[in-house]
């Protein structure tokens, strides 16, 4: 599982910029550059809400990583395999305002 580091402020599951989720998806099915790539697991932050799914409520380091960014080379068998990613989206308002800044094309 990657190590992941999120600037995706806005998201519910952000805590700390990393994320509080467990896993995420990050689509991209005809991606060629990172920016044609998103975290489809992005939920914008109403108030001071926030989700965990940690056991320990606070954001995790490595995360599973489920991707259908076909084109990546740290993709397989649809799993991120990179040793560490970023998700960049620090003003992002839906998922599409977010992108995976490790995304590399073979």
């Amino acid at each position: 599982m990657p190590a992941l580091v999120c600037t995706a402020k806005t998201c519910i599951y952000n805590k700390n910029e990393l994320c509080s989720k467990g896993d995420i998806k990050v689509e991209g099915n005809t991606a060629r550059t990172k920016d044609e790539t998103c975290c489809s697991s992005f939920q914008e932050r109403t108030g001071e809400s926030m989700s965990n799914s940690c056991a320990d409520g606070s954001g995790c380091t490595n995360i599973s990583v489920s991707c259908s960014a076909c084109e990546c080379k740290y993709n397989e068998e649809m799993q991120c395999h990179a040793g560490s990613i970023d998700i960049s989206g620090s003003k992002a308002c839906c998922c599409e305002d977010t992108c995976c800044s490790t995304f590399s094309c073979h």
